[in-house]
């Protein structure tokens, strides 16, 4: 597929390559929409099997932005970066300063933040190039408690869909990834007394949420056929796919993970099966909020106040898929599509 067919099959804007090979960095921004405000979406660092890979990732994950902020009720358009290769280097001044430099040509249409393989202190370095970055220390700094806290609600908006109540206490969770969303997630659930069961690839992680939440860990590809009342995907994405969807044994798939669906197709194969999902690019929503707040010199309890709306927005969007018979993402879409729609009547794309 060649790369204008790529992004006239997502309807980006505009997409950006940029090069500095003595210093290490390969980077792509896609810039999916900008019709409510400026892009906004964190840097992805990630060894990508193949350039044409990162192209999909990027276009992918901008798109999503474009509708995680639509959604959210966010005046912001939807982007994203990433950077191709190993994210364990650890000299990464140059790196992160050759990145902000391809921010800053972009004169303010794309803002950018931090993301899997990332973290503030990276973003520290884009900051000596660029304005236009946010998630600094002393400012929102790290969004995953926000984000963390937004999935926490969803899946209480999601288990009382489900069930009537939202109470979590006994509810037994599988969450995929214990990073920084998933930690704090875990952390979240334990403390409302739901029952977990981690893993992830990295040992020490598992073992951390072991100790602390008395957590059971399991091998990785094990976590698909966990017989609990959620499945949280905080991980990367793609992990509902043909050959995972037959071992699933919950009810409910709401995490933090983006783009967790593999294909479209399988939105409609979950509502088939009778499992309720969480589209994520509304349930992961609050690290966006959590920088949008800071753009807007929020203070941390009105951020967090505005991610636990997610909850509200989740139960309308059951509600609908419901009432029209239709996937749930679909019925997120729409209300997306909605938002943008209506927004083109007031204003000329951001520039």
């Amino acid at each position: 597929m060649e790369i204008f067919e790529m992004m006239g099959r997502y309807e980006h804007e505009q997409l950006v390559f940029w090069s500095e090979p003595e210093l290490g960095y390969k980077g792509i921004i896609a810039i999916h929409d900008t019709t409510l405000g400026p892009a906004l979406g964190g840097t992805r660092f990630w060894n990508y099997d193949s350039d044409r890979d990162a192209i999909i990732d990027a276009l992918r994950l901008s798109r999503g932005m474009t509708y995680k902020a639509a959604v959210s009720g966010l005046n912001l358009g939807g982007g994203k970066s990433v950077i191709l290769g190993d994210n364990r280097v650890p000299d990464r001044e140059m790196i992160f300063r050759a990145h902000g430099r391809a921010v800053e040509s972009l004169g303010g249409r794309y803002i950018t933040a931090e993301d899997v393989g990332t973290s503030p202190e990276d973003m520290d370095f884009v900051l000596a190039e660029t304005d236009h970055v946010v998630g600094i220390y002393g400012r929102s700094g790290d969004p995953s408690p926000v984000t963390a806290h937004g999935v926490f609600v969803g899946i209480r908006a999601a288990v009382a869909h489900r069930t009537g109540s939202d109470d979590l206490d006994g509810k037994h969770v599988a969450v995929q990834g214990a990073g920084h969303v998933g930690y704090w997630l875990c952390k979240y659930l334990h403390d409302h007394g739901a029952r977990l069961t981690v893993t992830d690839i990295d040992a020490a992680r598992v073992q951390r949420v072991v100790d602390e939440f008395g957590a059971d860990a399991v091998e990785t590809d094990a976590i698909y056929a966990v017989d609990a009342d959620v499945f949280a995907p905080c991980a990367l994405g793609a992990v509902v796919d043909d050959e995972t969807l037959p071992v699933l044994k919950v009810g409910i798939i709401a995490g933090a993970a983006n783009n967790q669906l593999a294909l479209p197709h399988h939105g409609q194969a979950l509502h088939d099966k009778g499992i309720l999902y969480a589209p994520d690019y509304v349930i992961n929503a609050g690290g966006l909020i959590n920088v949008y707040g800071e753009l807007h010199e929020w203070s941390p309890a009105r951020s967090k106040r505005k991610a636990g709306e997610i909850y509200g927005s989740l139960r309308r969007i059951f509600a609908t898929a419901d009432d029209e018979g239709i996937p749930t993402g679909v019925a997120a879409d729409r209300l997306a599509e909605d938002r943008i729609s209506k927004a083109r009547h007031l204003q000329r794309s951001f520039v």
